[in-house]
């Protein structure tokens, strides 16, 4: 039986501060043959250049999560597509998780690093939510079998949210409790109560047939 093998895509935009760590981080697997495909969406800080040496594949394409992820899964040649943030730990473990668990699509549970007390109720709330309504967010490095992956709605926001609509309709996903760790500077830069809200306000507003682009220009205010 031939081995499988993880692509892990990686969109990035302007991440000088933190790319090289958090490419480190994925040496270990790249090391086992799994492939590392950095995804950057046009860089001012020198991104591209700093994150070239870490990986396995670097590619430029127009800005914007959902293009960036497609054009890395499109270069892709892994069993199991793994999209991470640049600003996300993969769990102990998460290897092993995602090629001897049976699942079309999935995500972890999510724990947040920062300041405020109020980040781990933040995660508490998105892991329980994303298991009771089986949506997935980006932040909880979503997972997917390549030949069920159809693409990202190439839409300026919510395409996580999109996505697992889309595939929910395939297939329960699988839900892990291990937990990748991701930084709350979105939350504390804004103001954790401030940031909540917002979401909430735009998930809201898109379940209730809000218009993406008309959503990431609240997002980006």
């Amino acid at each position: 039986m031939v081995a499988q093998r993880l692509s892990l895509v990686v969109p990035a935009l302007n991440e000088a501060g933190g790319i090289v760590a958090a490419l480190r981080a994925l040496a270990p697997l790249r090391a086992r043959g799994h492939e590392v495909i950095v995804v950057d969406g046009g860089s001012s800080d020198g991104t591209a250049d700093l994150a070239r040496p870490h990986c396995d594949r670097m590619i430029v394409s127009a800005r914007g999560r959902a293009i960036q992820m497609n054009a890395g899964a499109l270069a892709a040649n892994g069993d199991v597509l793994v999209f991470l943030h640049a600003d996300t730990r993969l769990p102990a473990g998460a290897e092993e998780m995602l090629l001897e668990k049976p699942f079309l699509w999935g995500r972890f549970d999510v724990a947040i690093e920062g300041r405020s007390r109020l980040l781990k109720l933040v995660a508490w709330s998105m892991n329980l939510r994303s298991r009771l309504t089986g949506i997935a967010t980006g932040d909880q490095a979503i997972f997917v079998r390549r030949e069920a992956f159809g693409g990202f709605p190439e839409i300026p926001l919510m395409e996580d949210i999109a996505f697992s609509r889309a595939m929910k309709r395939r297939a329960a996903p699988a839900c892990l409790r291990a937990k990748v760790v991701t930084s709350g500077r979105r939350w504390e830069s804004r103001g954790v109560v401030r940031t909540i809200v917002l979401m909430w306000r735009l998930r809201l507003a898109y379940f209730l047939g809000a218009r993406p682009e008309d959503l990431a220009r609240l997002y980006c205010k």
